[in-house]
């Protein structure tokens, strides 16, 4: 590994390779097949707002996102930004368009100043040739992305601005059992993620708020009855 990358990134390799280990696929490799395969890609410092790719691109291949956030989106057709999901480390993305090198199907923007290590379409086969079981991770992380995707349709669907809205406050509260941070978690990020405009989300939280399913201040989101915003997402609040 070029000793570059730690004066520049301030991560020696000992650290690089516990935190590829933590990537479920990776763990089981040798620290020696860890230090080969980070060796075939490169670091990058996101500041945060900073684009990673864009949706339509050529292939930026295949991340790991190390530190910080990165929000997953797609441009709607009256060109709203709709975030299709939020990645926390250590986690990998952008596997379609580093397995086929096709374009980006999404668009990559830091929320957070983020950490990520990236390897191109062609280091990243000859990776899987090297290490096949890795190939077989990927196609499990693929089909949960899939079924992930086939559920965010099923809400867009079926489930009113309301329903949404109460799942996407249980999925940020872990079910009720933490705060949820609306500086990390502004109403225009999560409206995004529901796709909707944020004066429709605001209306929503009210209505949650007005029965106590929610209690607000200008720093956070209190989850107070899980139960009741259960009732939004069934369509019956």
């Amino acid at each position: 590994m070029p000793p570059a990358w730690r004066a520049r990134e301030g991560h020696g390799v000992d650290e690089l390779v516990a935190l590829l280990g933590r990537v479920q696929h990776f763990r089981g490799l040798s620290e020696s097949d860890l230090r080969g395969i980070i060796g075939r890609g490169r670091l990058r410092q996101v500041p945060a707002g900073g684009v990673l790719f864009e949706e339509g691109e050529p292939s930026a291949g295949l991340f790991v996102l190390l530190g910080g956030r990165v929000h997953l989106g797609k441009v709607g057709p009256a060109g709203q930004q709709v975030i299709l999901t939020t990645l926390e480390p250590v986690i990998m993305f952008n596997e379609v368009a580093g397995l086929d090198r096709g374009t980006n199907p999404v668009t990559a923007v830091a929320a957070d100043p983020s950490r990520v290590w990236q390897v191109d379409g062609d280091n990243l086969q000859a990776i899987l040739l090297a290490y096949p079981r890795l190939g077989l991770g990927l196609l499990q992380v693929l089909a949960r992305r899939n079924r992930s995707l086939l559920s965010h349709v099923e809400d867009l669907s079926f489930r009113s601005v309301a329903g949404r809205a109460a799942r996407l406050l249980l999925d940020l509260s872990r079910d009720g059992e933490q705060p949820i941070d609306r500086r990390r978690h502004p109403n225009s990020e999560m409206a995004a993620r529901i796709v909707t405009a944020p004066e429709a989300l605001s209306r929503s939280l009210q209505a949650f708020r007005r029965e106590g399913a929610i209690s607000t201040t200008r720093a956070t989101i209190h989850v107070r009855e899980a139960s009741r915003l259960r009732r939004w997402i069934e369509g019956a609040g």
